[in-house]
């Protein structure tokens, strides 16, 4: 339903006063472009706010390029007390800006504030369908309306102009295909790539990184990202990864003097740069060169606060790179920053005692504080209570926050609940539930996890396999058909950020 112009009512006289009053200040004020076309659209609620602040002036105007600018730095602060002083006056671009700074803090409850602002700016904003869409996808323990309302959601978004919305679409068809049935999640990329959307080419990338065939393909993931690098800076990651599968150091050496070009241009983001430098530092993808990942880091810390915490485990993985004192202080600027990131390793270090002496209270405290926006950090909490680190066994609290893991995507809590039902220290052993995540582990493809669900498989009695074998199907459609890793693929965060202005 489209709303009636009355393009032959004259205007009121209040009206012309207050867009003439509203034209002067936004010129003297240097408000951008979006919100002096936003006024057109607001005239009679934005007169208060043009009177307003003809009378207070301009000091302390939120201004929403610079709510853009201090985001894109990294500065969160100051981009959430813009947008959100646009967002009361009813900017539903604002509105989605600041949501966005709720999502990327991992805070379930800010999560939660987030999914109801993108809802109410989706009848009128594009980008709110598209990130509302993506939230959806992501969203632990989604259900099929949601799923259904994801799609509808991303595909609206598309029609009306909103990039970044085939990667999700692509997503929510492989992670729930009993959903939709009648999508063949390759044939739907296929037809894609056929019609020509830019975006269907990086979809077929993370097929193949979802389906485990990521290796088989480098030379299609290479071919794409070669011909997407100028447009779509996540290239800069995956050809970063070929490269370092190929052991291509000179191709390697290339792309990042590319990088380093594009982001004194401020084409490529910092978060793209430490990411290529964590590409560099991971001994998975091949031979590291954790010293250029360093020279990465150390010169965008300052303005991309979570690079702090790269620098950090960059010094955990490779002592010879630096002290403890030296990891500390950028432990301490991460945290400054509120970076949970940073939470979670100082726990680690104490939990372990590697390079400090093991305290674990001390490690409880820190992973509490990463709860909720780390997945790891419950992990680790639920170990301490498991091994009874603190004293003695807390059983409920062990799988309370291992479970909360395991559904996050930790593989590793399932075999930790496996160990916890199984062996039964600080509580009754149950057969059903340590066949159950037995097998959920062997995901994790380690010897130890095969053995342990190969042994609880032979002690289970044949009358009550068919009782565990349903409550594993149970928990595993309750997951997902996609490991939740996958669901941290670049590609899936928002990267188009505000239109230039």
């Amino acid at each position: 339903m489209t709303t009636p112009t009355l393009l032959n009512t004259p205007q009121p006289l209040w009206e012309r006063a207050c867009s003439r009053m509203r034209f002067n200040i936004q010129n003297q004020c240097g408000l951008t472009h979006r919100l002096r076309e936003q006024a057109r659209s607001h005239m009679g609620p934005l007169c208060a706010v043009a009177l307003a602040v003809s009378l207070a002036g301009c000091a302390g105007l939120p201004d929403q390029r610079l709510a853009n600018e201090a985001l894109k730095r990294g500065d969160t602060a100051t981009a959430a007390q813009n947008y959100r002083a646009l967002a009361d006056l009813g900017y539903s671009e604002a509105q989605v800006g600041l949501a966005d700074i709720q999502v990327d803090s991992r805070d379930p409850e800010q999560i939660k504030q987030a999914e109801a602002t993108y809802r109410a700016a989706a009848d009128v904003s594009p980008r709110a369908q598209a990130r509302l869409g993506r939230l959806l996808v992501a969203k632990p323990g989604s259900t099929e309306a949601e799923h259904h309302e994801a799609e509808s959601l991303l595909k609206k978004a598309a029609a009306n102009g909103e990039g970044n919305t085939l990667i999700p679409l692509a997503m929510l068809y492989l992670q729930y295909p009993h959903s939709f049935p009648n999508i063949n999640a390759q044939q739907q990329i296929d037809q894609w790539r056929k019609s020509g959307y830019p975006e269907a080419d990086l979809a077929q990338v993370l097929l193949y990184r979802t389906q485990g065939t990521y290796d088989q393909h480098l030379d299609d993931v290479e071919k794409i990202c070669k011909a997407a690098l100028n447009t779509t800076d996540i290239c800069y990651v995956e050809l970063a990864t070929v490269y370092q599968k190929r052991a291509r150091p000179e191709q390697q050496a290339e792309l990042i003097k590319q990088m380093h070009a594009g982001y004194s241009r401020g084409t490529v983001s910092a978060q793209r740069v430490d990411s290529v430098a964590r590409v560099l530092a991971d001994s998975t993808l091949g031979k590291t060169d954790e010293k250029t990942a360093q020279s990465l880091l150390e010169p965008i810390a300052p303005g991309y606060p979570a690079s702090w915490v790269t620098l950090a485990q960059l010094l955990y993985d490779y002592p010879e790179l630096g002290d403890v004192d030296q990891m500390m202080k950028y432990l301490d600027n991460g945290r400054a920053a509120d970076q949970p990131r940073a939470e979670l390793l100082l726990g680690k270090l104490y939990y372990e005692g590697k390079l400090v002496p093991a305290d674990a209270k001390v490690a409880e405290a820190h992973f509490q504080k990463a709860v909720g926006r780390e997945v790891a950090a419950d992990y680790y909490l639920g170990q301490i209570y498991r091994r009874g680190y603190l004293g003695k066994v807390y059983p409920q609290k062990a799988l309370d926050h291992l479970l909360t893991a395991a559904r996050n995507g930790q593989n590793s809590a399932d075999f930790a609940i496996a160990q916890l039902f199984s062996q039964g220290k600080g509580t009754q052993p149950d057969p059903l539930n340590a066949y159950v995540f037995s097998q959920l582990a062997k995901a994790q493809n380690t010897p130890q996890a095969d053995e342990l669900a190969t042994t609880l498989a032979a002690q289970l009695p044949p009358e009550r396999l068919a009782e565990a074998q349903r409550l594993l199907q149970q928990e595993q459609a309750s997951r997902g058909a996609l490991n939740q890793n996958t669901l941290q693929l670049h590609a899936l965060q928002e990267e188009d950020g505000e239109e230039s202005l």
